[in-house]
């Protein structure tokens, strides 16, 4: 201050002067704060989304990794049954080749012979007649590619010589011939089928197969194939695709999930707006699945409010809050295999010498090891499965949520968002307790739609509705017979015989008798290596 005199005017002054200092430093580290949050959020998007690109899509965790809690139960079976004292000699076993490649017994065989000729079968030492000691036999799999055949019908008609001679009346009798499967054309039931399997199950859209068939010599247009496809599902598998809704809807656990879908000619769309595909599945509990699909042209919450207008039950569903607004017959249960993503894409984000001790990896293992006790309790029935749940799941997650209130973290952060799912859904995360028939998670769901987003990746989109729509028809029967071992082109062959023809002598009755689980599907409808649904692992490698 120098000389200056110090007065009561001078301290205020200086005052002033500090207070202003002092909340200019105050902006100024909240403006830092601010920038090395927005620099976290960044870095921490930065390599999500390098993982995303170049890493692992696969969501497992190694179970000698991430452990939190080192309890017995961790690894314990609690259906298992006690081990047999034996006493353990050290050996070694020779290295084989492992194969998964396996030929049907009942393949045709076609056997080549091959002999010396009879002027050869000379000993070359003796010069004495050979004979016959033994075979060498050598197996090949001999691939024939598909055949067309054109298959004529033949209705013979009949009269009366009698009444021709002596009457002017001639009664006319004409055989049976079954009706086709699209009236005016000559698609085969087994055409239309071959089509649609390809299609709906290789993933072959349509202008490939049409260069399939060329191939052949058979100029058989997209358009054409089209048509039939459209068709036969309007005509005999819409009436199916309905029973199958009303037997879904009478079930009391079901599980949803919805994808994209682009619709080209869409009344009051662009092109490149979005539709969706909606998918409806029984659950595990369920004698035999039913799964179906649903086009809609939007993400709205009355979309599968329609659909499961006639459902009252459980629903598993993920956080989408169109399924959270759903009538009060309906009971939300939530997703912790989505709960657990949202750690796992932090997890990916720090780095590897630190992501042992970082509360992504203890919010994942709180995680693993609710879907480790529900892998313990799979064998139970679903009462002893409720109280099991009571013991341990329900006093962990309690634990989990007592440690997600003392965390404190940014929202914007990967890790505040993680929080943030894991407590606002946790009325819907924590439901799957009430009854012991829910899964821990809607991966069922999750797993069932990626056929379709499988399917999608190779025909990109739709042309219009009424396409995106049979789709969702031809997904929802072959998916269902997949689902119930059966072979989707047998069974998509048997109902374009037996639909046209419904009720007539030799074919089916009723339309529900085409249900997966009916008595009347035959036997070679049947898969003859049924490809069994994916093992529930109760775990989280379903991709997003």
């Amino acid at each position: 201050m120098g000389n200056q005199e110090i007065t009561v005017e001078n301290l205020l002054v200086l005052i002033k002067e500090k207070d202003r200092r002092i909340a200019e430093l105050e902006r100024e580290t909240a403006r830092v704060t601010e920038l090395e949050n927005q620099i976290q959020w960044l870095m921490e998007q930065f390599r999500l989304a390098k993982h995303k690109q170049f890493g692992a899509s696969s969501e497992q965790t190694d179970l000698n990794q991430l452990y939190l809690f080192n309890e017995a139960e961790q690894t314990a079976a609690l259906t298992a049954p006690e081990p047999e004292i034996t006493e353990v000699k050290a050996h070694y076993r020779k290295k084989t080749r492992l194969t998964t490649d396996k030929l049907p017994e009942d393949l045709p065989v076609e056997v080549v012979e091959h002999e010396l000729p009879e002027e050869n079968r000379v000993c070359p030492d003796c010069g004495c007649s050979l004979h016959k000691m033994g075979e060498d036999v050598r197996e090949e799999l001999k691939i024939i590619p598909a055949k067309a055949v054109i298959v004529r019908h033949v209705r013979h008609v009949y009269a009366c010589r009698s009444c021709e001679a002596s009457s002017d009346h001639v009664p006319i009798v004409k055989a049976e011939m079954p009706e086709p499967v699209i009236k005016g054309g000559f698609a085969s039931p087994e055409s239309v089928a071959h089509i649609a399997t390809q299609k709906f199950v290789m993933g072959s859209p349509l202008y490939r197969q049409e260069q399939e068939w060329a191939l052949s010599g058979i100029r058989l247009s997209r358009q054409t194939m089209s048509n039939w496809l459209i068709k036969a599902c309007e005509n005999w598998l819409e009436p199916i695709y309905g029973e199958m809704k009303q037997r879904l809807c009478g079930h009391e656990v079901l599980h949803a999930d919805e994808t994209t879908l682009q619709v080209l000619h869409e009344d009051g769309k662009p092109a490149q707006s979005k539709s969706y595909m909606w998918l409806y599945r029984t659950s595990g509990e369920a004698k035999h699945q039913i799964v179906l699909y649903d086009y809609r042209p939007n993400r709205k919450a009355e979309n599968p409010e329609g659909f499961l207008r006639d459902f009252k039950g459980y629903l598993h569903a993920d956080g989408y809050d169109g399924y959270h607004r759903l009538p009060d017959k309906i009971t939300v249960v939530g997703c912790w295999a989505h709960a657990r993503r949202k750690f796992d894409e932090l997890l990916q984000t720090i780095p590897k010498d630190k992501r042992d001790s970082s509360d992504a990896a203890k919010g994942i293992a709180y995680c693993d090891k609710l879907f480790r006790f529900e892998k313990q309790f799979a064998l139970l029935s679903p009462e002893d499965r409720f109280k099991e749940r009571e013991r341990f799941s329900k006093p962990l997650m309690d634990e989990f949520y007592t440690w997600l209130g003392s965390l404190r973290e940014a929202p914007k952060s990967l890790m505040g968002k993680a929080i943030y799912y894991a407590e606002s859904q946790r009325k819907y995360l924590e439901r799957y307790l009430f009854d012991g028939r829910l899964e821990i998670s809607n991966n069922r769901a999750e797993r069932t739609i990626r056929p379709f987003v499988m399917g999608r990746k190779n025909w990109l989109f739709s042309n219009t509705p009424n396409g995106a729509r049979a789709s969702a028809v031809y997904y929802s029967l072959i998916v269902s017979a997949r689902e119930n071992g059966l072979n989707p082109f047998e069974y998509l062959t048997w109902i374009f015989t037996n639909a046209p023809n419904l009720g007539r002598p030799g074919y089916v009755a009723k339309t529900e008798h085409f249900l997966p689980g009916s008595a009347a599907i035959p036997e070679k409808v049947f898969s003859p290596n049924p490809k069994s649904e994916k093992s529930e692992k109760y775990a989280w490698e379903v991709d997003a």
